[in-house]
């Protein structure tokens, strides 16, 4: 099937929904962070497209060019969101690709939708309080003023809903990072998608974390690289080989070491 490259609006369960599509091949969809969009994966697109995929970007509800909805904003109505442009705009299973809050997002997906997801890797996110390390201080940090007017300049410039709306949506997030993640380890005993867990050793989550995560999939490999939370923006020469060898091979990473004695 050929696709052509798009970015536009669809309208998704009733709602409006900006979306980035690149390349033709089996699905990958990235799945950015909190009060990011698409051109978060402005390193990887390509790549990942170049490589032999389709790339899909959507944009969530009240992020970027996406609209916000009316409610609060939580995890769950994230995932149905993407549950539901994974079934209007996605042929068959797709690889999601999450990172930071996108990794929650794909984490949820994969639990109550696992026959949409293929295989997925989970980028820099704690899943559970337990898993912030003991210094970080994501609220102070979110909440000086220079961090918000830098997140109000980058919505502003985007955000069909003008620059009035960003308090709206700043207080939504803000509500949302205080009370979750708030997942249970345990319940990832169910999730038997094939997953790449990759964090950077200063990232927003413990090693430790990411490690208890892996442990508790039944299928997951864990990676973390030289770096902060910007990972995949920081460190593309290294992210983006690593993110291509899953998307061939999941996580049976190929091996150099000759297997038959030759």
């Amino acid at each position: 099937m050929c696709h052509h490259d798009a970015v536009a609006y669809v309208e998704i369960a009733g709602h409006r929904i900006w979306h980035e599509v690149t390349g033709d091949g089996p699905p990958v969809v990235l799945l950015h962070g909190g009060f990011s969009g698409a051109s978060a994966f402005f390193a990887q697109t390509p790549v990942i497209a170049q490589a032999g995929y389709r790339v899909h970007v959507p944009e969530r509800r009240g992020h970027a060019h996406t609209p916000d909805i009316e409610g609060p904003l939580t995890y769950s109505v994230m995932a149905d969101d993407t549950v539901a442009y994974l079934e209007a705009q996605v042929d068959g299973p797709a690889i999601l690709i999450g990172w930071s809050d996108g990794a929650v997002v794909a984490l949820l997906v994969a639990q109550r939708r696992p026959q949409l997801v293929e295989r997925m890797v989970l980028i820099g996110q704690y899943y559970n309080s337990g898993g912030r390390p003991p210094n970080d201080d994501l609220e102070a940090m979110l909440g000086s003023s220079e961090a918000m007017n830098f997140l109000r300049t980058e919505y502003d410039a985007s955000s069909p809903d003008g620059p009035d709306h960003f308090p709206v949506v700043y207080a939504k997030m803000m509500e949302m990072i205080r009370s979750e993640p708030e997942i249970d380890l345990a319940a990832l005993a169910d999730v038997h998608v094939p997953t790449l867990v990759l964090q950077g050793d200063r990232d927003l989550v413990t090693v430790e974390h990411s490690a208890a995560v892996v442990a508790a999939l039944p299928d997951a490999r864990l990676a973390v690289l030289p770096g902060t939370h910007g990972l995949p923006i920081e460190s593309p020469a290294t992210v983006n080989p690593l993110l291509l060898a899953f998307l061939e091979h999941g996580t049976a990473f190929p091996s150099l070491m000759p297997v038959d004695g030759a």
